[in-house]
Protein backbone atom coordinates (compact mmCIF):
# COMPACT_ATOMS: atom_id res chain seq x y z
CA UNK A 1 0.00 0.00 0.00
CA UNK A 2 2.23 3.07 -1.26
CA UNK A 3 -0.66 5.61 -0.26
CA UNK A 4 0.03 4.45 3.67
CA UNK A 5 3.58 4.63 3.80
CA UNK A 6 6.44 7.60 3.65
CA UNK A 7 9.64 5.78 3.27
CA UNK A 8 11.18 9.39 2.56
CA UNK A 9 11.16 9.98 6.18
CA UNK A 10 12.60 7.16 7.99
CA UNK A 11 15.46 9.23 9.50
CA UNK A 12 12.87 11.52 10.60
CA UNK A 13 11.06 8.85 12.42
CA UNK A 14 14.73 7.57 13.79
CA UNK A 15 15.16 10.76 15.01
CA UNK A 16 11.72 11.09 16.37
CA UNK A 17 11.85 7.62 18.41
CA UNK A 18 14.98 8.39 19.82
CA UNK A 19 14.27 11.85 20.80
CA UNK A 20 11.27 11.22 22.43
CA UNK A 21 12.64 7.93 24.79
CA UNK A 22 14.81 10.25 25.67
CA UNK A 23 12.64 12.98 27.06
CA UNK A 24 10.12 10.09 28.79
CA UNK A 25 13.70 8.55 30.55
CA UNK A 26 14.10 11.94 32.21
CA UNK A 27 10.52 11.85 32.80
CA UNK A 28 10.28 9.40 34.62
CA UNK A 29 13.86 10.08 36.31
CA UNK A 30 11.64 13.34 37.78
CA UNK A 31 9.09 10.85 39.14
CA UNK A 32 11.16 8.06 40.51
CA UNK A 33 13.68 11.12 42.31
CA UNK A 34 10.53 13.58 43.82
CA UNK A 35 7.46 11.29 44.26
CA UNK A 36 8.11 10.40 47.83
CA UNK A 37 8.11 14.11 49.43
CA UNK A 38 5.36 15.17 46.72
CA UNK A 39 2.86 12.38 46.29
CA UNK A 40 4.01 9.57 47.84
CA UNK A 41 1.99 8.08 51.12
CA UNK A 42 3.83 10.66 53.04
CA UNK A 43 4.29 13.63 50.74
CA UNK A 44 2.65 16.95 50.67
CA UNK A 45 -0.18 15.93 48.79
CA UNK A 46 -0.43 12.38 49.02
CA UNK A 47 -1.91 10.07 46.15
CA UNK A 48 -3.67 7.58 48.08
CA UNK A 49 -5.87 10.37 49.27
CA UNK A 50 -6.46 11.67 46.02
CA UNK A 51 -7.35 8.20 44.48
CA UNK A 52 -10.09 7.64 47.31
CA UNK A 53 -11.93 10.90 46.55
CA UNK A 54 -11.75 10.49 43.12
CA UNK A 55 -13.07 8.02 40.48
CA UNK A 56 -11.55 5.43 37.74
CA UNK A 57 -13.81 7.72 35.02
CA UNK A 58 -11.87 11.22 36.22
CA UNK A 59 -7.94 9.64 36.83
CA UNK A 60 -7.59 6.42 35.25
CA UNK A 61 -4.43 4.90 36.47
CA UNK A 62 -2.61 1.86 37.27
CA UNK A 63 -2.37 2.54 40.79
CA UNK A 64 -6.40 1.90 40.97
CA UNK A 65 -5.79 -1.58 41.46
CA UNK A 66 -6.88 -2.94 44.58
CA UNK A 67 -6.05 -6.39 46.58
CA UNK A 68 -8.86 -7.49 49.42
CA UNK A 69 -10.63 -4.17 48.66
CA UNK A 70 -7.82 -2.06 49.67
CA UNK A 71 -5.16 0.40 47.18
CA UNK A 72 -2.32 -1.02 46.45
CA UNK A 73 -0.60 2.00 45.72
CA UNK A 74 2.48 2.21 47.84
CA UNK A 75 5.76 4.49 47.32
CA UNK A 76 7.44 1.12 46.76
CA UNK A 77 5.12 0.41 43.94
CA UNK A 78 5.18 3.90 42.54
CA UNK A 79 8.88 3.67 42.77
CA UNK A 80 9.11 0.03 41.06
CA UNK A 81 6.36 1.83 37.94
CA UNK A 82 8.81 4.86 37.97
CA UNK A 83 12.09 2.83 37.12
CA UNK A 84 10.84 0.58 35.35
CA UNK A 85 9.70 3.64 32.95
CA UNK A 86 13.44 4.38 32.94
CA UNK A 87 14.38 1.00 32.38
CA UNK A 88 11.80 0.64 29.49
CA UNK A 89 12.84 4.10 27.43
CA UNK A 90 16.57 3.47 28.21
CA UNK A 91 15.59 0.14 25.77
CA UNK A 92 13.67 2.35 23.54
CA UNK A 93 16.72 4.63 23.16
CA UNK A 94 19.02 2.22 22.37
CA UNK A 95 16.89 1.16 19.58
CA UNK A 96 15.23 -2.00 21.12
CA UNK A 97 11.76 -1.44 19.49
CA UNK A 98 13.85 -2.01 15.64
CA UNK A 99 14.62 -5.48 17.54
CA UNK A 100 11.25 -6.88 17.76
CA UNK A 101 8.22 -7.51 15.23
CA UNK A 102 6.36 -5.10 14.49
CA UNK A 103 3.25 -5.84 17.50
CA UNK A 104 6.08 -6.21 19.89
CA UNK A 105 7.42 -2.41 19.27
CA UNK A 106 3.89 -0.88 19.45
CA UNK A 107 3.27 -2.67 23.23
CA UNK A 108 6.65 -1.42 23.71
CA UNK A 109 5.93 2.51 23.13
CA UNK A 110 2.27 0.98 24.43
CA UNK A 111 3.96 0.61 28.55
CA UNK A 112 5.92 4.17 28.79
CA UNK A 113 2.56 5.98 27.84
CA UNK A 114 0.04 3.75 30.26
CA UNK A 115 3.12 3.98 33.32
CA UNK A 116 3.38 7.73 32.66
CA UNK A 117 -0.56 8.54 32.06
CA UNK A 118 -0.50 6.36 35.77
CA UNK A 119 1.77 9.09 36.95
CA UNK A 120 0.34 12.24 35.95
CA UNK A 121 -3.02 11.25 36.77
CA UNK A 122 -2.21 10.89 40.39
CA UNK A 123 0.18 13.79 40.66
CA UNK A 124 -1.98 16.17 41.36
CA UNK A 125 -0.83 19.86 41.27
CA UNK A 126 2.66 18.85 40.96
CA UNK A 127 1.87 17.36 37.34
CA UNK A 128 -0.08 20.50 36.18
CA UNK A 129 1.85 21.73 33.72
CA UNK A 130 1.15 21.32 29.78
CA UNK A 131 4.52 19.37 29.05
CA UNK A 132 2.59 16.55 30.42
CA UNK A 133 -0.44 16.25 28.09
CA UNK A 134 2.42 17.15 25.48
CA UNK A 135 4.54 14.00 26.28
CA UNK A 136 1.29 11.69 26.63
CA UNK A 137 -0.38 12.89 23.21
CA UNK A 138 2.79 12.10 21.11
CA UNK A 139 3.90 9.21 23.24
CA UNK A 140 0.03 7.77 22.10
CA UNK A 141 1.02 8.84 18.44
CA UNK A 142 4.53 6.91 18.85
CA UNK A 143 3.02 3.72 19.08
CA UNK A 144 1.27 3.66 16.01
CA UNK A 145 4.77 4.72 14.08
CA UNK A 146 6.09 1.37 13.11
CA UNK A 147 9.77 0.51 13.27
CA UNK A 148 12.04 -0.67 10.58
CA UNK A 149 9.41 -3.48 9.66
CA UNK A 150 7.56 -0.97 7.96
CA UNK A 151 7.92 2.67 6.18
CA UNK A 152 6.16 5.27 8.44
CA UNK A 153 3.07 5.87 8.26
CA UNK A 154 2.03 9.30 6.36
CA UNK A 155 -0.99 9.55 8.55
CA UNK A 156 0.96 9.35 11.74
CA UNK A 157 3.32 11.89 10.58
CA UNK A 158 0.46 14.38 9.41
CA UNK A 159 -1.09 14.09 13.12
CA UNK A 160 2.59 14.61 14.84
CA UNK A 161 2.43 17.84 12.16
CA UNK A 162 -1.46 18.65 13.44
CA UNK A 163 -0.07 18.65 17.20
CA UNK A 164 2.78 20.92 16.52
CA UNK A 165 0.67 23.16 14.09
CA UNK A 166 -2.12 23.30 17.54
CA UNK A 167 1.13 23.93 20.00
CA UNK A 168 2.56 26.74 17.96
CA UNK A 169 -0.02 28.58 17.18
CA UNK A 170 -2.23 27.83 20.38
CA UNK A 171 0.77 29.57 22.30
CA UNK A 172 0.90 32.05 19.87
CA UNK A 173 -3.36 32.73 19.73
CA UNK A 174 -2.81 32.96 23.59
CA UNK A 175 -0.31 35.60 23.52
CA UNK A 176 -2.23 37.93 21.15
CA UNK A 177 -5.60 37.16 23.10
CA UNK A 178 -4.24 37.64 26.41
CA UNK A 179 -1.23 40.56 27.71
CA UNK A 180 -1.33 44.12 25.89
CA UNK A 181 2.63 43.71 25.87
CA UNK A 182 2.97 41.22 23.09
CA UNK A 183 0.72 43.78 20.51
CA UNK A 184 3.13 46.21 20.88
CA UNK A 185 6.41 43.82 21.51
CA UNK A 186 7.47 44.98 24.94
CA UNK A 187 6.59 41.35 26.97
CA UNK A 188 9.91 40.51 26.93
CA UNK A 189 11.26 43.73 28.49
CA UNK A 190 10.18 41.54 31.43
CA UNK A 191 9.99 37.99 30.72
CA UNK A 192 13.70 36.82 30.71
CA UNK A 193 13.61 38.08 34.18
CA UNK A 194 10.21 36.92 35.48
CA UNK A 195 9.98 33.83 33.88
CA UNK A 196 9.29 30.42 36.74
CA UNK A 197 13.36 29.38 36.51
CA UNK A 198 15.02 31.47 34.40
CA UNK A 199 18.98 29.59 33.35
CA UNK A 200 22.50 30.56 33.40
CA UNK A 201 21.95 33.20 30.29
CA UNK A 202 18.51 34.86 30.83
CA UNK A 203 20.10 38.02 32.62
CA UNK A 204 22.34 38.16 29.70
CA UNK A 205 18.96 38.21 27.37
CA UNK A 206 17.45 40.50 30.09
CA UNK A 207 20.10 43.13 29.46
CA UNK A 208 20.14 42.91 25.93
CA UNK A 209 18.96 46.12 23.95
CA UNK A 210 15.22 46.95 23.86
CA UNK A 211 15.24 46.96 20.07
CA UNK A 212 16.29 43.74 20.21
CA UNK A 213 13.79 42.45 22.43
CA UNK A 214 11.01 43.90 20.48
CA UNK A 215 12.17 42.11 17.61
CA UNK A 216 12.30 39.14 19.49
CA UNK A 217 9.28 39.31 20.28
CA UNK A 218 7.71 40.11 16.69
CA UNK A 219 10.02 36.96 15.46
CA UNK A 220 8.35 34.97 17.90
CA UNK A 221 4.68 35.88 16.61
CA UNK A 222 5.75 35.11 12.97
CA UNK A 223 7.02 32.06 14.16
CA UNK A 224 3.79 30.56 16.04
CA UNK A 225 1.38 32.58 13.73
CA UNK A 226 2.21 32.42 10.69
CA UNK A 227 4.89 29.46 10.46
CA UNK A 228 2.27 26.71 11.65
CA UNK A 229 0.51 26.58 8.29
CA UNK A 230 3.47 25.83 5.92
CA UNK A 231 3.86 22.56 7.82
CA UNK A 232 0.45 21.39 5.61
CA UNK A 233 2.75 22.71 2.36
CA UNK A 234 4.73 20.28 -0.13
CA UNK A 235 8.35 20.09 0.72
CA UNK A 236 10.67 21.47 1.16
CA UNK A 237 8.81 24.16 2.61
CA UNK A 238 7.34 22.39 5.28
CA UNK A 239 10.84 21.23 5.92
CA UNK A 240 11.90 24.36 6.57
CA UNK A 241 8.58 25.60 8.35
CA UNK A 242 10.11 22.79 10.93
CA UNK A 243 13.60 24.14 10.86
CA UNK A 244 12.57 27.21 12.01
CA UNK A 245 10.41 26.23 14.50
CA UNK A 246 13.50 24.06 15.91
CA UNK A 247 15.77 27.03 15.94
CA UNK A 248 13.29 29.07 17.73
CA UNK A 249 12.50 26.10 20.13
CA UNK A 250 16.52 26.30 20.91
CA UNK A 251 16.68 29.86 21.47
CA UNK A 252 13.87 29.23 23.97
CA UNK A 253 15.82 26.51 25.68
CA UNK A 254 18.90 28.87 25.67
CA UNK A 255 17.19 31.43 27.54
CA UNK A 256 15.50 29.77 30.02
CA UNK A 257 14.39 26.35 32.23
CA UNK A 258 11.26 25.25 30.58
CA UNK A 259 11.52 21.51 31.65
CA UNK A 260 11.52 19.32 28.89
CA UNK A 261 8.99 21.50 26.74
CA UNK A 262 11.04 23.04 24.47
CA UNK A 263 13.24 19.71 24.15
CA UNK A 264 10.06 17.64 23.09
CA UNK A 265 8.76 20.37 20.50
CA UNK A 266 12.24 20.19 18.56
CA UNK A 267 11.62 16.17 18.81
CA UNK A 268 7.97 16.45 17.04
CA UNK A 269 9.49 18.96 14.63
CA UNK A 270 12.28 16.72 13.52
CA UNK A 271 9.59 13.94 11.46
CA UNK A 272 8.11 16.86 9.03
CA UNK A 273 11.94 17.53 7.91
CA UNK A 274 12.75 15.63 4.99
CA UNK A 275 16.09 14.90 5.04
CA UNK A 276 18.19 14.84 1.45
CA UNK A 277 20.10 11.36 2.20
CA UNK A 278 16.64 9.98 2.65
CA UNK A 279 15.80 8.70 -0.72
CA UNK A 280 15.80 5.00 0.10
CA UNK A 281 14.86 3.40 3.57
CA UNK A 282 18.62 2.02 5.17
CA UNK A 283 16.85 -1.69 4.18
CA UNK A 284 13.53 -2.36 2.08
CA UNK A 285 10.83 -2.77 4.52
CA UNK A 286 8.21 -5.01 4.16
CA UNK A 287 4.64 -3.94 3.26
CA UNK A 288 2.35 -2.79 5.95
CA UNK A 289 0.25 -5.85 7.37
CA UNK A 290 -3.40 -5.26 6.98
CA UNK A 291 -3.99 -5.62 10.37
CA UNK A 292 -1.88 -2.38 11.33
CA UNK A 293 -2.97 -0.60 8.13
CA UNK A 294 -6.66 -0.57 9.81
CA UNK A 295 -5.40 -0.09 13.44
CA UNK A 296 -3.49 3.06 12.43
CA UNK A 297 -6.40 4.52 10.15
CA UNK A 298 -8.76 3.59 13.12
CA UNK A 299 -6.71 5.65 15.45
CA UNK A 300 -6.37 8.36 13.77
CA UNK A 301 -10.65 8.65 13.16
CA UNK A 302 -10.63 8.50 16.75
CA UNK A 303 -7.99 11.33 17.23
CA UNK A 304 -9.13 13.46 14.49
CA UNK A 305 -12.80 13.20 15.99
CA UNK A 306 -11.19 14.31 19.81
CA UNK A 307 -9.41 17.45 18.48
CA UNK A 308 -13.19 19.05 17.67
CA UNK A 309 -12.65 20.42 20.87
CA UNK A 310 -9.07 21.56 20.79
CA UNK A 311 -10.05 23.75 17.52
CA UNK A 312 -13.13 24.96 19.31
CA UNK A 313 -10.77 26.47 21.95
CA UNK A 314 -8.14 27.65 19.73
CA UNK A 315 -11.51 29.54 17.81
CA UNK A 316 -12.64 30.56 21.10
CA UNK A 317 -12.28 34.85 22.51
CA UNK A 318 -12.17 32.69 25.95
CA UNK A 319 -9.35 30.45 24.68
CA UNK A 320 -7.98 28.77 27.27
CA UNK A 321 -4.18 26.82 27.74
CA UNK A 322 -2.84 23.81 28.48
CA UNK A 323 -5.99 21.39 28.89
CA UNK A 324 -7.27 17.88 28.41
CA UNK A 325 -10.52 17.30 27.23
CA UNK A 326 -10.14 13.68 27.70
CA UNK A 327 -8.78 11.65 30.99
CA UNK A 328 -6.34 9.94 28.75
CA UNK A 329 -4.45 13.47 27.46
CA UNK A 330 -5.10 11.92 23.37
CA UNK A 331 -5.77 15.13 22.05
CA UNK A 332 -4.70 18.02 24.40
CA UNK A 333 -4.96 22.37 23.87
CA UNK A 334 -1.55 24.28 24.59
CA UNK A 335 -0.52 27.91 25.24
CA UNK A 336 1.86 29.06 27.40
CA UNK A 337 2.58 32.94 29.15
CA UNK A 338 -0.87 34.61 28.19
CA UNK A 339 0.25 37.75 30.44
CA UNK A 340 3.80 38.46 31.95
CA UNK A 341 4.81 39.48 34.86
CA UNK A 342 6.31 42.95 35.19
CA UNK A 343 7.72 41.86 39.18
CA UNK A 344 9.45 38.88 40.01
CA UNK A 345 8.27 37.76 43.69
CA UNK A 346 9.86 35.07 45.68
CA UNK A 347 8.96 33.53 48.83
CA UNK A 348 12.07 33.12 50.95
CA UNK A 349 11.82 30.96 53.92
CA UNK A 350 13.68 31.03 56.90
CA UNK A 351 13.88 29.06 60.01
CA UNK A 352 15.13 29.85 63.53
CA UNK A 353 16.38 27.36 66.57
CA UNK A 354 15.50 30.48 69.04
CA UNK A 355 13.46 30.09 71.84
CA UNK A 356 10.96 33.14 70.85
CA UNK A 357 10.81 33.97 67.56
CA UNK A 358 12.46 38.08 67.16
CA UNK A 359 13.82 40.05 63.94
CA UNK A 360 17.01 39.57 65.64
CA UNK A 361 16.70 36.10 65.83
CA UNK A 362 19.28 33.96 64.30
CA UNK A 363 17.39 33.17 61.16
CA UNK A 364 18.91 31.00 58.26
CA UNK A 365 17.34 30.94 54.94
CA UNK A 366 16.25 27.74 52.92
CA UNK A 367 17.95 27.23 49.76
CA UNK A 368 15.92 25.89 46.62
CA UNK A 369 17.75 23.86 43.87
CA UNK A 370 16.46 26.04 40.83
CA UNK A 371 14.60 29.06 42.22
CA UNK A 372 16.87 32.26 43.18
CA UNK A 373 17.41 32.52 46.52
CA UNK A 374 20.81 33.85 47.66
CA UNK A 375 21.42 36.83 45.18
CA UNK A 376 25.01 35.91 44.86
CA UNK A 377 24.12 32.74 43.14
CA UNK A 378 23.75 32.26 39.05
CA UNK A 379 21.07 30.69 38.18
CA UNK A 380 21.60 27.08 37.04
CA UNK A 381 20.48 24.94 33.63
CA UNK A 382 18.13 21.96 35.12
CA UNK A 383 15.92 21.93 32.01
CA UNK A 384 14.94 19.51 30.47
CA UNK A 385 14.83 17.99 34.06
CA UNK A 386 11.84 19.23 36.27
CA UNK A 387 11.95 20.95 39.65
CA UNK A 388 8.74 20.25 40.81
CA UNK A 389 8.68 22.36 43.93
CA UNK A 390 10.60 25.19 42.49
CA UNK A 391 8.24 25.68 39.83
CA UNK A 392 5.12 25.48 42.83
CA UNK A 393 7.41 27.94 44.41
CA UNK A 394 6.95 30.35 41.67
CA UNK A 395 3.36 30.24 41.63
CA UNK A 396 3.06 30.50 45.04
CA UNK A 397 4.78 33.89 44.97
CA UNK A 398 1.89 35.02 42.67
CA UNK A 399 -0.99 33.59 45.67
CA UNK A 400 -1.84 36.63 48.28
CA UNK A 401 -1.80 33.35 50.99
CA UNK A 402 -0.23 30.16 51.45
CA UNK A 403 -1.74 27.17 49.58
CA UNK A 404 -2.17 23.90 51.26
CA UNK A 405 0.54 22.47 50.05
CA UNK A 406 2.87 25.25 51.36
CA UNK A 407 1.71 25.26 54.80
CA UNK A 408 2.18 20.90 54.92
CA UNK A 409 5.72 21.65 53.62
CA UNK A 410 6.62 24.38 56.39
CA UNK A 411 5.18 21.14 58.98
CA UNK A 412 7.85 19.03 57.36
CA UNK A 413 10.23 21.37 57.52
CA UNK A 414 10.01 21.70 61.14
CA UNK A 415 9.50 17.91 61.81
CA UNK A 416 13.01 17.68 59.85
CA UNK A 417 11.72 15.21 57.15
CA UNK A 418 14.57 13.60 55.03
CA UNK A 419 13.10 13.22 52.19
CA UNK A 420 11.69 16.75 51.88
CA UNK A 421 15.05 18.08 52.59
CA UNK A 422 16.40 16.19 49.71
CA UNK A 423 14.49 18.52 47.12
CA UNK A 424 16.47 21.74 48.87
CA UNK A 425 20.19 22.73 47.70
CA UNK A 426 20.94 23.59 51.20
CA UNK A 427 18.93 23.29 54.09
CA UNK A 428 20.60 25.19 57.22
CA UNK A 429 19.23 22.82 59.88
CA UNK A 430 20.17 18.72 59.41
CA UNK A 431 17.20 16.85 59.67
CA UNK A 432 17.85 15.61 63.38
CA UNK A 433 18.11 19.13 64.96
CA UNK A 434 15.32 20.79 62.60
CA UNK A 435 14.22 24.86 63.59
CA UNK A 436 11.97 25.67 66.21
CA UNK A 437 10.36 28.18 63.98
CA UNK A 438 9.95 28.74 60.42
CA UNK A 439 9.04 32.19 58.44
CA UNK A 440 8.36 33.09 54.86
CA UNK A 441 9.25 36.71 53.35
CA UNK A 442 8.14 37.68 50.45
CA UNK A 443 10.72 39.85 48.19
CA UNK A 444 10.88 41.30 45.09
CA UNK A 445 13.87 40.32 42.36
CA UNK A 446 15.60 41.30 40.16
CA UNK A 447 18.71 41.01 37.73
CA UNK A 448 21.59 43.16 39.09
CA UNK A 449 22.77 45.77 36.21
CA UNK A 450 26.44 45.38 35.00
CA UNK A 451 27.45 48.23 36.54
CA UNK A 452 25.80 46.51 40.08
CA UNK A 453 27.50 42.96 39.28
CA UNK A 454 30.54 44.75 38.86
CA UNK A 455 30.35 46.50 42.65
CA UNK A 456 28.86 44.22 44.63
CA UNK A 457 29.35 40.03 42.48
CA UNK A 458 25.84 39.45 43.20
CA UNK A 459 23.51 38.43 39.94
CA UNK A 460 20.22 39.85 41.94
CA UNK A 461 18.63 42.80 43.62
CA UNK A 462 15.91 42.00 46.22
CA UNK A 463 13.91 44.29 48.43
CA UNK A 464 11.81 42.88 50.92
CA UNK A 465 8.04 43.39 50.44
CA UNK A 466 5.85 42.04 53.01
CA UNK A 467 5.51 38.69 55.82
CA UNK A 468 4.03 36.04 53.42
CA UNK A 469 3.86 33.83 56.73
CA UNK A 470 4.37 34.96 60.13
CA UNK A 471 7.17 32.87 62.60
CA UNK A 472 5.01 29.07 62.71
CA UNK A 473 6.18 26.44 64.76
CA UNK A 474 4.60 22.83 65.66
CA UNK A 475 1.54 22.92 67.72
Amino acid sequence: MEWFTAPEYWTGRLLFQRGLAAVYLVAFLCAALQFRPLIGERGLTPAPRFLERTTWRQAPTLFRLRLSGRLVLSDRLFAACAWAGCAVSAALLAGAADLVPLWASMLLWLVPWALYLSVVNVGQTWYGFGWESLLLETGFLAVFLGNDEVAPPLVVLLLLRWLLFRLEFGAGLIKMRGDACWRDLTCLYHHHETQPMPGPLSRFFHLLPRPLHRAEAAANHVTQLAVPFLLFTPQPVASWAAALMVVTQLWLIASGNFSWLNWLTVVIALPAVRWPWDTAPPRPPSGAPLWYVITVLAVAALLLWLSRNPVRNLLSRRQAMNRSFDPLHLVNTYGAFGSVTRVRHEVVIEGTSDERPRETSDWRAYEFRGKPGDVRRRPRQYAPYHLRLDWLMWFLALSPVPARWFTVFVEKLLEGDRPTLRLLRRAPFPPGSPPRWIRARLFRYRFATRAERRETGAYWVREYVRDFLPPTRLS
